[in-house]
C-alpha cells in the first residue's frame, strides 16, 4: 500500500465555517490541508467531511491518522 506524504508532523488547527472541505490524504496538495486535485494517479482519495457549525478543527498534518481526517496525535509516533 503507498505511503502518504507528511504534509507536516503537526495538525493544521483552523477555525472552519459550516460547509463541506474536502482533506488532502495524500500529501501532495499545495493547498494543506484540502485536496486540490494532487492525488490523482495515485491509490488516495479525499476524504469529504461536513461541518455544520463554526468551530476549531485540527486536521491531520501527518496523513496517518485512524481518525480521518482529524489529528489522532499519530504524528508523535512517527519514525520517518
Amino acid at each position: 500500500m503507498d505511503q502518504p506524504n507528511i504534509a507536516q508532523r503537526i495538525p493544521f488547527v483552523k477555525e472552519e465555517k459550516p460547509g463541506k472541505y474536502y482533506w488532502c490524504a495524500c500529501g501532495q496538495s499545495k493547498n494543506q490541508p484540502y485536496c486540490d486535485g494532487s492525488h490523482k494517479g495515485t491509490s488516495f482519495s479525499p476524504v469529504l467531511t461536513e461541518i455544520t457549525e463554526t468551530k476549531k478543527v485540527a486536521w491531520c498534518g501527518c496523513k496517518h491518522t485512524e481518525n480521518k481526517p482529524f489529528c489522532d496525535g499519530a504524528h508523535k509516533k512517527l519514525n520517518v
